[in-house]
């Protein structure tokens, strides 16, 4: 929780709220995390989107009604990656980083 609270005080991030699955005592893709963060922001879960480079974080918040955001990373783990590296056809949004994402959410 510090390393994420020492982000959003100085990232240049322009963001509301970070969320953590310690909060919830599970770990992803538990389905406890992505319904804990719904119910945190008092809401509905097809109003919440999850932005992850996990095609199984991803389809794990989907299957409690998140919308879905893939952003490559394909070399997270280096050169030889083969996994996580082109989106699944399933997820609301598949773009090559966050910039791009903002631009097609229109932020």
């Amino acid at each position: 929780m510090r390393l994420l609270a020492d982000l959003a005080k100085n990232a240049p991030l322009p963001m509301d709220v970070i969320f953590s699955a310690e909060l919830f005592r599970h770990y992803k893709p538990d389905p406890e995390v992505y319904r804990g963060a719904v119910e945190l922001l008092a809401t509905q879960p097809e109003r919440v989107m999850l932005v992850a480079a996990h095609e199984s974080d991803l389809r794990a918040a989907a299957r409690t009604g998140m919308r879905t955001a893939f952003v490559s990373r394909p070399t997270e783990y280096g050169p030889a990656q083969t996994a996580n590296v082109a989106a699944d056809a399933a997820f609301d949004i598949a773009v090559r980083d966050l910039g791009e994402l903002a631009d097609r959410l229109g932020a």
